[in-house]
């Protein structure tokens, strides 16, 4: 889940700490200075330089491994740390998407890629963009890389011969042609059918739990009353107006509007009121349990299949990204086969 950030952006293009975070340090590592749960937004956590992971020789460090969980999950500088009940998982990503990474550009190097003299120009000058002053970047490169220029060039270097390598090997073979797509749709009718489904809105009154006749009579006389003013409102706006101020249920807070919802999922006198009603219409009250409501129909979508032309947008762009992670799985089997790659 949180391995498959896209491969394909440039680091220079995240923000000053972020954006030498995307792939390990093959140079050494300054370790970067990120919040940890356990201290204030304020006080800087150094990761230490122990060894995590030893890939043909090279070493990755915990310093490595950090930046590559802070830029899987970037919300951890505003959540103080990355939350204890993701941290496995995220770190796993991170481990695997670190060596991952390495193998790539081992192999770039293996087979004497290179990065032209203007897209390092270009890559340097959009990194230097992403500082608010020139103090501030050099600020940057002296914590960081302890003021060498050189050090920070060739980790953007790293990154776009990375990115290069993934864009002939990997996005340039997950093309999807539209072709491609409308087999997959004609293949796969099951896929695109959907269930009647009903768009509606609630004004609830609900009465104490274990009420008395009395008091679920007072509950029915003013839903009645609620009722009669619905049914003078002319919008699902003015109807959702009066659900936010008068409403008993919890979609009072949006205006009492209920997403699109199955057929299957709602209670059958419900479904019956609303199958009978027209869009617009507001019912009158109905019982379900002890609870009164009255609805408003805004949209009704009966049993069938999704057009092609409606899907095909989306389903270009799952098929394309099913493609990329099974030659990105492919890729990686490929260069661990040859390669020695140590773990924990």
């Amino acid at each position: 889940m949180y391995c498959t950030r896209s491969p394909f952006l440039l680091v220079i293009s995240f923000a000053p700490i972020l954006a030498l975070s995307q792939v390990a340090s093959h140079a050494p590592t300054v370790p970067p200075q990120v919040p940890s749960a356990p201290q204030s937004r304020m006080a800087p956590m150094v990761p230490s330089a122990r060894p995590v992971a030893k890939v043909n020789g090279t070493i990755l460090t915990e310093a490595d491994l950090v930046r590559e969980e802070y830029a899987i999950f970037p919300y951890a500088r505003q959540h103080n740390g990355i939350p204890k009940e993701l941290e496995t998982e995220i770190r796993q990503g991170a481990m695997k998407m670190m060596i991952f990474e390495e193998l790539v550009y081992q192999e770039a190097l293996r087979r004497k890629m290179t990065v032209p003299a203007t897209s390092m120009q270009k890559a340097e000058n959009d990194f230097l963009k992403t500082f608010p002053s020139p103090e501030a970047f050099n600020e940057f490169v002296q914590s960081e890389f302890h003021g060498s220029h050189e050090l920070l060039d060739a980790k953007i270097r790293r990154s776009l011969l990375i990115d290069s390598f993934l864009r002939s090997e990997v996005k340039s073979r997950s093309v999807i042609s539209p072709a491609e797509v409308r087999a997959f749709y004609d293949k796969n009718p099951a896929r695109f059918q959907v269930p009647e489904s009903f768009i509606f809105q609630t004004i609830s009154v609900i009465p104490p739990a274990n009420a008395t006749a009395d008091q679920l009579k007072e509950a029915r006389a003013r839903a009645d009353k609620e009722q009669r003013e619905a049914k003078a409102t002319k919008t699902n706006n003015e109807f959702g107006l009066l659900a936010e101020k008068v409403s008993d249920d919890d979609y009072r807070v949006m205006e009492g509007q209920h997403k699109a919802t199955p057929v299957d999922q709602l209670p059958p006198q419900v479904v019956k009121t609303l199958a009978a009603m027209k869009v617009g219409d507001v019912s009158g009250v109905i019982q379900v349990g002890q609870i009164f409501t009255i609805l408003r129909l805004n949209a009704h979508t009966p049993a069938g299949k999704e057009k092609f032309d409606d899907v095909k947008a989306n389903l270009t762009k799952q098929l394309q990204q099913s493609k990329t992670n099974q030659l990105r799985a492919a890729l990686d089997q490929k260069l661990r086969q040859s390669a020695s790659v140590e773990e924990p």
